[in-house]
């Protein structure tokens, strides 16, 4: 094997000679030793190349040479491509410069020379580096909660880029992931933006972005429940999470209650309250506040009582279970009543 790998290192030096004899004399370069190990150059995909070869007077013929293509010999240039130009200080450099570098110019460039006493070659390997990009990221999500979700991020680049993932809330820690990021079984606090960051030290890391709502049925936070006399105004509170963003309704025993002479609800955003103007004895009692999306309903229940009972007019809520208030609430929402 290394026979066979040195005949063709003979072979190919000796086409490089071949070619040194077509090329008119008089531009002298530098001799170099032809054993020494290729150099590397390092260059960002679109910046400007040169590839040094500097020059004397003990030589006579000078090529530039890609692989086995004749880039320039001499002052003449070979090459069609535009990019490409000798870089010239009198007669002391006679190196090559590619402008707007890309990845298909990487690869081996030789500076052949021809002394008085032997042909003699130069090789620098050209390395093209590619800043890293995101091509393909995945598209905001809606999902329920306890549902397994998958976010990929998939990204190209020169050397190949590591990609990470956080989840922008306020500690912003890195996640467990790469190409795919696996949630399993989500939760509701893990909605947000995800972030997906692809850097491979070439360039500006690449990032995107991922929005993931999570949806849940409604939890009643807390309610607010009414001291008041005769004579004034009652107003009860109820305040719920849920996504998507509840409906309320307001019961008295078993009754619906809606906006009547005397009574007015308000709904602001996760919140409801029931005002019920000039209080009478008959108004004193239990209410309920429910709230329901598309994903469950939950209810609790609120008082309004006359001064002086020693009710604990606040706090959390205090949760119902009426099966036929349930019923009632999930058939109300389905038909829109």
């Amino acid at each position: 094997m290394q026979v066979g790998r040195k005949s063709c290192w003979r072979q190919l030096q000796a086409s490089f000679f071949r070619l040194l004899c077509l090329i008119p004399t008089g531009f002298p370069v530098r001799s170099v030793d032809m054993q020494r190990a290729t150099d590397n150059i390092t260059i960002r995909q679109g910046d400007t190349a040169i590839i040094r070869c500097y020059v004397d007077d003990k030589v006579s013929k000078v090529a530039w040479l890609n692989r086995s293509n004749i880039i320039f010999a001499g002052q003449d240039k070979w090459s069609l491509d535009p990019r490409v130009d000798l870089v010239t200080k009198g007669q002391l450099e006679y190196s090559l410069r590619i402008q707007k570098v890309d990845v298909y110019d990487e690869g081996s460039y030789t500076c052949s020379i021809q002394t008085k006493q032997q042909p003699k070659t130069s090789q620098v390997y050209l390395i093209v580096q590619v800043p890293a990009n995101i091509y393909k990221v995945s598209e905001d999500i809606i999902v329920n909660e306890g549902s397994n979700v998958t976010l990929s991020c998939l990204a190209s680049g020169r050397p190949d880029p590591a990609i990470t993932w956080r989840l922008l809330n306020p500690s912003a820690e890195p996640l467990d992931g790469e190409e795919y990021l696996d949630i399993i079984g989500i939760m509701r606090n893990q909605a947000g933006r995800y972030e997906c960051k692809a850097s491979n030290d070439v360039a500006t890391p690449d990032v995107k972005y991922v929005n993931v709502v999570v949806n849940y049925p409604p939890t009643i936070k807390k309610t607010q429940s009414s001291e008041t006399q005769v004579g004034r105004m009652g107003t009860l509170q109820c305040d719920a999470t849920a996504v998507p963003t509840p409906e309320f309704e307001w019961y008295r025993d078993e009754k619906r209650l809606s906006n009547t002479q005397g009574i007015n609800i308000q709904i602001l955003g996760t919140t409801t309250i029931l005002m019920i103007a000039n209080v009478t004895e008959e108004d004193y009692g239990n209410y309920t506040c429910v709230a329901t999306n598309r994903l469950g309903v939950q209810n609790a229940s609120l008082f309004l009582y006359r001064p002086g009972t020693g009710r604990d007019i606040s706090g959390s809520a205090c949760v119902s279970q009426s099966p036929w208030l349930l019923l009632t609430c999930f058939a109300c929402l389905l038909l829109k009543c």
